[in-house]
């Protein structure tokens, strides 16, 4: 990454600028924090701190809701995303593992 690239994850925001950045309202936000949608870091004080990728989920969260999702759904749709990224990073792992092996069963012929 270079120096001049947003760091995405860095968290500083507080929820004042969210509040502008998103159109929720601080009720809003806190809400999908206490339903785990969003997690903020903490700062001093244990004020919330939000990262642009924080902004992108809450955004993300609002127009789920505003299309009828409840959290619930949004859950289910968040734990989906999760197992297909845990099965595609299986195959990754079971492919180089698979081409490894090859690669070994190749070296093993060339000594004999």
């Amino acid at each position: 990454m270079s120096e001049r690239e947003l760091k995405r994850d860095l968290a500083i925001l507080p929820i004042s600028v969210v509040r502008e950045l998103t159109g929720l309202s601080d009720r809003q936000i806190r809400y999908y924090d206490q339903q785990n949608l969003v997690n903020p870091e903490r700062g001093n004080g244990k004020q919330r701190r939000y990262s642009l990728e924080d902004i992108d989920r809450l955004i993300e969260i609002a127009d789920f809701m505003d299309a009828g999702y409840s959290v619930a759904d949004i859950h289910d749709m968040d734990a989906k995303r999760k197992r297909q990224a845990l099965q595609e990073q299986g195959t990754d792992l079971r492919q180089v593992f698979a081409d490894e092996l090859l690669r070994i069963g190749r070296f093993d012929n060339q000594l004999h």
